[in-house]
């Protein structure tokens, strides 16, 4: 004699369904956990992209904070220049009032240049020499050159007071070469040292701007991330409603069942029976849906 049915007609129309919306679910959800690996996977690699990011951005920030060193340093020599240029410009008046000063000092029989004179008396006997002139003309030549015969001997009698102004004069206006010298130097220092602190400033805009790049590139995949992860939560939320629909679906295959089984008892003696074979079988297949959470079931 075949084995009676364990549900009623009803009852397999709805088990029927009920699997079949099973297998659904269980496609549905294999789907999603590849789905969801897949986004798990693309995040992970963001992160690394970005600790790269992050890593290669240390390198311009620790070369602009040495160049922000280099530049302030430079700023600071720059002030020592400017203070030593304002010290020479002021050595540089003050020898050249002090050369003023000496040659005020020398009065002008003083400064005659005997070479000078001797070249004049030589020139004025040779034109009374070589030239007829008038008498008059003749005696103020005469008498220009005694003139200068006297400034000569009076020149000549002067010569150590003459050389010692000279060494004076020298030595002032070599004072003053020496501190224009050395004011042209610090202008030339300032200029250079200018220059240098300039394109200390220009390497450091290239760096920030190095790094504003990158910072933009890390923000780009933050964002990326952060829809990936959303798609992640959001991926998740939907596993799990689908989860605890299929748990549902599982509760009622599980009702209706302890239904039957209750059914059947009352109105069968207690037997081992295939019927009983088959709901065991059903019953584990059951326990095992609901202990991983994913259908299982065949048709």
């Amino acid at each position: 004699m075949p084995p009676r049915p364990l549900l009623s007609d009803e009852a397999e129309r709805d088990e029927r369904e009920d699997q079949s919306r099973l297998r659904a679910i269980d496609s549905r959800l294999d789907s999603l956990y590849r789905k969801r690996q897949d986004l798990i996977a693309e995040m992970r690699q963001l992160s690394s992209e970005q600790k790269a990011l992050y890593d290669r951005r240390q390198a311009p920030q620790v070369e602009v904070e040495r160049l922000y060193d280099e530049h302030g340093a430079l700023g600071q020599k720059i002030a020592g220049i400017r203070n030593q240029r304002e010290r020479a410009r002021k050595e540089v008046d003050e020898a050249v009032i002090l050369l003023r000063e000496l040659k005020l000092t020398f009065s002008p029989g003083e400064r005659v240049n005997p070479e000078r004179l001797r070249r004049e008396i030589a020139d004025l006997e040779l034109r009374q020499q070589t030239r007829a002139v008038s008498i008059e003309d003749e005696n103020a030549l005469i008498a220009l050159l005694r003139q200068r015969t006297k400034e000569l001997k009076e020149a000549e009698g002067r010569s150590t007071v003459v050389a010692e102004h000279e060494r004076q004069r020298k030595e002032a206006e070599q004072r003053v070469a020496a501190a224009r010298a050395k004011l042209d130097g610090l202008a030339r220092e300032m200029a250079e040292t200018r220059t240098l602190r300039d394109s200390r400033m220009g390497e450091i805009r290239a760096k920030l701007e190095a790094a504003g790049g990158l910072v933009a590139e890390l923000r780009a995949k933050g964002r990326a991330r952060a829809e990936v992860m959303a798609k992640v939560d959001a991926t998740s939320r939907e596993i799990m409603e689908i989860e605890r629909e299929g748990r549902k679906i599982l509760g009622q295959i599980r009702s209706r069942r302890d239904e039957a089984r209750r059914t059947l008892r009352t109105y069968t003696r207690p037997r081992r029976t295939s019927e009983d074979i088959l709901e065991s079988t059903a019953e584990a297949q059951l326990e095992e849906l609901l202990k991983h959470g994913k259908v299982t079931l065949g048709g």
